[in-house]
């Protein structure tokens, strides 16, 4: 990714919501050596903020509710997190919680687009997102994986403006010349129950270290690390609840 903090239009947080948030922290601190900190204040319901040094690189909530999946979810920077949701449901998409402030630190929504993809809308306050990008430990890649990629490339253009490399192999996502993601078309190599999904992918020093390392603490292989054409080298991995993650080689770039 070539982003190094985050901008409008583009990836700006990550945050896992699991029903097992202990053993998240355990997992994950094991796996990219996060700094878990506790918002200690009961409205805050056990939110945990990682961190990297002092830079917050992602967090770990308990699920809210009782059809919330156990999934990584990604936040997209939105001046004004209430238009945005209007132009997510003008352009076909659907809005499934929020606008809602967050205390001080912003005002946030989570949508899906017309394909069901979830991801979340954040309008910065006190807390502009991830203090790190790129580096070992800290998201450096969002890949959306759908079975309508014409009507993706239509939907995000719509709404957050952003560019489309044409690539038939993989298109990539940018905004303002900045790389940030890709799009994988979903084939009937995928399940069908496997809905449309963001993927965050997390930088690591070694990817086949880290897909060891996921197993030793219970998490699962689910892409043995692969080293792509002209590309990082790769492994997608799942966590002892069930979410899904992407590693990818640090300073390799996609």
């Amino acid at each position: 990714m070539e982003l190094t903090a985050p901008v409008t239009g583009g990836p700006c947080w990550v945050e896992l919501g699991t029903g097992d948030p202990e053993s998240a922290r355990r997992f994950y601190t094991r796996l990219f050596g996060w700094r878990p900190e506790t918002d200690q204040r009961q409205e805050a319901g056990g939110h945990t903020v990682a961190r990297l040094g002092d830079a917050a690189v992602a967090a770990l909530a308990p699920l809210y509710q009782r059809s919330q999946p156990v999934a990584w979810n990604l936040s997209f920077a939105v001046a004004d997190a209430d238009a945005a949701v209007r132009a997510v449901t003008s352009a076909g998409g659907t809005a499934l919680l929020g606008p809602v402030d967050v205390f001080d630190a912003g005002r946030s929504a989570v949508v899906a687009d017309p394909s069901g993809a979830v991801f979340r809308l954040w309008q910065a306050g006190a807390f502009p997102g991830a203090g790190l990008f790129n580096a070992p430990g800290a998201l450096g890649w969002a890949e959306l994986l759908t079975r309508a990629p014409r009507e993706a490339v239509a939907f995000y253009t719509t709404v957050f403006g952003w560019e489309v490399d044409p690539s038939l192999r993989y298109p990539r996502w940018s905004v303002g010349g900045a790389d940030f993601g890709g799009m994988v078309p979903m084939d009937e190599k995928f399940p069908h129950e496997v809905p449309a999904h963001w993927l965050p992918y997390f930088a690591v020093e070694d990817v086949d270290a880290a897909a060891l390392t996921a197993t030793r603490v219970e998490g699962n292989v689910l892409m043995e690390p692969t080293s792509l054409p002209d590309g990082p080298r790769i492994a997608v991995l799942r966590d002892p609840q069930g979410a899904m993650f992407g590693v990818y080689g640090a300073g390799d770039g996609f």
